[in-house]
């Protein structure tokens, strides 16, 4: 899913439940255990060890973290983010900005114009697809940004936003890589959307997160309630939801929308939080205190947990048999299974964003000029390392 977080500060001060003193700071120089990719004033960041390393101004980074495409004067490189080191290098002439990234890390779409949203008005829309074979170029009618590659790298899905003389409102649809045609998508069932059935959504509160088995983007939406899905509109039947998931399966090209029950949607967009693993999805809503857990085979709410409502920004990450939700300067610890608040870590400034290391020991949070991670049972604080100009933080492996 394309992202408006706003990371604030960040303190490294860490208590258990109760307030308690804050732990001394790391020594120098910080050893930073996993793989951090973060966005900063610099452009995409590489953080690892002793090493703080700038990948590119220009880049785009594959959702599991394992490619970046960085663009220069007239080339694109393909970085392996693990090592930081290039892997193919193509010229492209100049003008072209890397936008997304195809999962297999093969292939990257590039436009003319960064992301915004709304986009600016236009006639036309050209794209650039670059793989391992020769150059694509598009030139597609209207505002048309790019969202996510099918699983097999041979069609692009792609937000299509209406009226292009003055764009607030877009349908997702498929672009054949082959023929430059727009399509459809696919109903849950694999049948082709009809005309006229195709949904169409705002922009507001949109977050995307990939399932963990990399074959499904997930995207939250909210304040939707004019929103109409697919199968209300095939069935004559009214939908009253302020958020939703939509689900869209890369590998077998359907979509499907998970309703969130009253009261997601209401709260600031800011204070909802989306995240997801191999089995589950979970959204978190900060004003209601609210967290919902769905299966990912199912698309079905499961439970919804509670937390102590706040008015602030909501980060949410998964861990196994654990979920962690931050609001304001509280991260809530909450066990899956039951859905109950099992410890409260208490900082001493607004947590701005959360993800998990690989093996789930460690919890990593940005903040303001600085990444600081935490012993993901205790809340006690391991370190923090500088990134100035941070922006928000992309991926831990």
């Amino acid at each position: 899913m394309t992202t408006r977080r706003t990371f604030l500060a960040l303190s490294g001060g860490v208590a258990a439940l109760a307030a308690c003193r804050e732990p001394q700071a790391v020594a120098a120089p910080p050893h930073v255990p996993d793989l951090v990719l973060a966005d900063s004033g610099r452009g995409l960041v590489r953080l690892t060890g002793t090493e703080s390393r700038p990948l590119g101004a220009a880049a785009a980074l594959s959702r599991d973290g394992t490619i970046a495409y960085v663009a220069g004067e007239t080339g694109l490189t393909r970085v392996y983010a693990a090592t930081g080191a290039p892997v193919h290098s193509t010229e492209i002439g100049g003008g072209w900005v890397p936008r997304v990234v195809a999962e297999a890390g093969n292939v990257c779409v590039l436009t003319r114009t960064a992301h915004a949203e709304p986009p600016a008005a236009r006639t036309t829309s050209p794209l650039l697809v670059v793989a391992d074979q020769p150059l694509q170029k598009y030139n597609l009618p209207g505002v048309v940004e790019p969202d996510a590659f099918t699983s097999d790298g041979a069609g692009l899905f792609v937000l299509e936003w209406l009226p292009a003389a003055q764009p607030d409102h877009y349908r997702v649809r498929l672009l054949d890589l082959a023929t430059g045609q727009l399509q459809p998508l696919l109903t849950r069932d694999k049948v082709p959307v009809p005309a006229g059935a195709e949904e169409e959504m705002r922009g507001s509160g949109r977050q995307a997160v990939l399932s963990g088995d990399r074959k499904v983007l997930y995207t939250l939406y909210t304040h939707q309630p004019d929103h109409q899905h697919t199968r209300n509109l095939l069935h004559g039947t009214r939908n009253d939801v302020h958020a939703f998931v939509h689900v869209l399966h890369l590998e077998q090209r359907w979509a499907y929308c998970l309703d969130l029950p009253d009261p997601f949607g209401h709260g600031l967009p800011e204070g909802h939080a989306l995240a997801a693993d191999a089995t589950h999805l979970a959204v978190l809503d900060a004003a209601s205190g609210s967290i919902a857990f769905a299966s990912a085979a199912s698309l079905a709410i499961e439970k919804v947990a509670r937390i102590p409502a706040l008015a602030a920004a909501g980060h949410l990450a998964l861990g196994r048999g654990r979920a962690y939700a931050a609001c304001g300067t509280d991260v809530h610890v909450v066990d899956r299974a039951s859905g109950r608040v099992t410890a409260r870590w208490s900082l001493a400034d607004p947590v701005t964003g959360l993800r998990l290391s690989r093996d789930g020991k460690r919890l990593y949070a940005g903040g303001r000029d600085r990444v600081a991670w935490l012993d993901a049972s205790s809340g006690s604080l391991l370190g923090r390392v500088p990134v100035e100009g941070l922006t928000a933080l992309r991926h831990v492996g």
